[in-house]
């Protein structure tokens, strides 16, 4: 990870390393290659989600290298050993509603044995501030790894609040996968956190130029929940 540059700079925000928080983007060709076509404003719903889902599973793998782990004696067809399996209690993946539900299989699929949580938030389109609308949670995170999908890290209230509020719970390690960043994101979720004694790791595919006057992440690739199911009211 390199030191962080330039704050004005988004490429100082790549591989930032600070505690609590960490930034890590992804580069990889095939990530790269997915990101392209979602990006891309003729690619389809069905396409999309397809290849949203395929690009989860690859930034998963990135994300749970720091899952919590613990050995298990087997014995192979050849002879007794010791391996590892995931330790307890079982990490918690929370999607954010209505987006990240487009995220959960890809996650899913790398760690089936996960429990699942959900927790509906909500962006005030004038104020951008973020506010809960629904959660399916316990009600003590206590010693919980949570995995938090949100597809856009574009303003950064609404990851900043679900993190709070797992935090608040008892969470005592946070991981948010997010398909696209922006610097002013990152910065407002530093900001927002300061101070929380938990660590934190975001990781993305890509970290974009900048937010628009609207709180879009340009280049960006447009509303990921319209995109993923389509517009809907």
């Amino acid at each position: 990870m390199a030191d962080r540059g330039d704050a004005a700079n988004p490429l100082s925000l790549l591989g930032h390393y600070c505690l609590p928080m960490r930034t890590h983007v992804v580069d990889h060709p095939l990530v790269a290659h997915k990101l392209t076509v979602l990006r891309d404003i003729d690619t389809d719903s069905p396409t999309f989600r397809s290849l949203a889902d395929e690009l989860v599973t690859l930034l998963a793998y990135e994300a749970t290298r720091d899952v919590r782990v613990e050995p298990v004696d087997i014995v192979t067809p050849v002879s007794p050993t010791t391996g590892t399996k995931l330790a307890s209690p079982r990490p918690l993946v929370v999607p954010i509603l209505r987006a990240g539900l487009g995220m959960l299989d890809g996650m899913m699929r790398l760690l089936p044995t996960a429990e699942v949580g959900f927790l509906g938030m909500i962006r005030n389109e004038e104020t951008l501030e973020a506010s809960t609308y629904a959660e399916r949670l316990p009600e003590d995170l206590s010693g919980r790894q949570c995995y938090v999908l949100d597809p856009m890290l574009a303003t950064g209230g609404t990851l900043a609040a679900a993190i709070k509020f797992l935090t608040d719970r008892g969470a005592d390690h946070i991981t948010a996968i997010c398909l696209l960043a922006a610097p002013e994101g990152c910065a407002r979720l530093e900001k927002d956190l300061e101070g929380l004694d938990v660590p934190v790791t975001i990781v993305t595919a890509a970290m974009d130029e900048k937010l628009n006057d609207k709180g879009y992440i340009v280049p960006g690739l447009g509303d990921a929940g319209d995109r993923l199911y389509g517009v809907v009211g």
